[in-house]
């Protein structure tokens, strides 16, 4: 019983190091590159959407991190997503339109 518990303790703790929160993710990636934003201020959402490219062990990563900001705050909300290499075309070619529209679309 007591190796048992010993067991399952040490994979708890190495689940637990190994595991990222969305915010190291975001650190990570802002951290490795600069990235390109488009802002869209006239949006009702009011989106904000940088795109970063990142490479670990001779991969390439793409990324767009998205800021949604609520109408009467400073703050944003951040989420990260994995994208394909086109998203940042198509996103950027199509967010004066409507970024609410061109976020759904391509993001």
């Amino acid at each position: 019983m007591l190796q048992k518990f010993i067991l399952i303790t040490i994979l708890l703790d190495f689940i637990i190091a190994k595991s990222q929160s969305c915010e190291d993710l975001i650190l990570f990636v802002k951290s490795e590159d600069y990235g390109t934003t488009y802002n869209s201020p006239t949006s009702t959402a009011s989106i904000k959407v940088s795109f970063h490219t990142v490479y670990i062990d001779y991969e390439r990563y793409f990324f767009a991190i998205v800021c949604f900001k609520s109408k009467y705050s400073y703050c944003c909300t951040e989420s990260i997503n994995q994208v394909s290499p086109n998203t940042k075309l198509n996103y950027s070619m199509n967010y004066l339109d409507s970024a609410g529209e061109a976020f759904w679309e391509y993001i």
